[in-house]
């Protein structure tokens, strides 16, 4: 049961955890760019979500294996199905930061919310809200200015600009197949299948690829080790952990401060300045975000299993 910021005036721990949540991954591009100096794209996700898995194996089969086991067929089903676009998701998105900006990259991933209002549309049969409707707009021209601006650098910035939208896609049917299983599922006890299931296919895909699969570097490995326990255990521990206080509007528009975050960290530690086209576009896609995820928790305040729609890296 979600209880909303006015039943809490007293307890500030969830908007702390909130907050600790958002500037926690807020980090993830600036490490994945680190790790990116030595290590692939895939090598990077697959190490990520599988040191992320390996830390959590331990109190999850110590604390919720009843859980597990009594997980049907079906759940069992939609968990690995959402471990496959988790896979995707990070495969692509992180695939991204390789190409584009960081403003850019973590901007159009965190459209996830625009994607799963079309999918409700599309595939539930949902009518589309006047909300829904307007924050697509202003979230196409965003995107338009953006790629307008990445064209003066060349098609590889374009290309990181499609990848990140492909990780936003991956993430929105993420969220739309898990819903149901975090309704009846703790948290450790829903993200342990789910994760694995990502870590496995992307160890897979490394193991195919042909690339290196051990980085050599000491860096590296600490850039992966911090990325598996600060942005996937803590950051997207603490935002889950805040939803069953605060409502999910709240945490959604809260961690549309992800891609400012990001962008900051990115000029300051790697010097890398947002251009004029990035910020404009931006903050446009922000606004259509932050309507989008409105209408999005209007839709489910009215269906009997509300969605999470946040977009969470």
């Amino acid at each position: 049961m979600i209880i909303h910021p006015s039943d809490h005036d007293r307890d500030f721990r969830p908007y702390l955890g909130v907050g600790l949540g958002v500037i926690t991954v807020s980090t993830a591009a600036i490490l994945i760019r680190l790790a990116q100096a030595e290590a692939h794209s895939l090598v990077v996700a697959a190490w990520r979500l599988t040191l992320a898995t390996l830390v959590l194996t331990p109190l999850v089969l110590l604390r919720h294996r009843s859980e597990l086991r009594a997980l049907t067929r079906r759940e069992w089903g939609s968990a690995l199905a959402s471990g496959l676009l988790l896979a995707l998701h990070f495969a692509t998105w992180i695939t991204s930061l390789a190409y584009t900006s960081v403003a850019a990259s973590v901007v159009f991933v965190s459209t996830s919310p625009i994607f799963v209002g079309l999918a409700s549309h599309l595939l539930l049969r949902e009518r589309l809200s006047r909300e829904m409707t307007l924050a697509l707009l202003i979230t196409m021209a965003g995107s338009a200015i953006i790629g307008l601006g990445d064209l003066e650098e060349g098609t590889h910035r374009l290309w990181g600009d499609v990848l990140a939208l492909m990780g936003a896609m991956a993430g929105a049917g993420y969220f739309l197949i898990g819903r149901r299983l975090r309704a009846r599922l703790s948290l450790l006890a829903y993200v342990f299948p789910v994760y694995g299931t990502a870590a496995l296919v992307l160890m897979i895909a490394m193991l195919l690829s042909g690339f290196p699969r051990i980085p050599q570097r000491t860096q590296t490995w600490v850039s992966l080790l911090l990325m598996a326990l600060g942005p996937q255990i803590l950051g997207h521990s603490s935002l889950n952990w805040a939803l069953r206080y605060l409502s999910a509007t709240y945490v959604t528009i809260a961690t549309l401060g992800e891609p400012i975050g990001s962008t900051l960290l990115a000029w300051w530690l790697l010097k890398e300045q947002p251009s004029l086209w990035a910020v404009v576009g931006g903050a446009l896609i922000l606004v259509g975000i932050a309507i989008a995820s409105h209408a999005e928790r209007l839709a489910a305040a009215a269906s009997p299993c509300p969605l999470d729609p946040s977009g969470l890296q």
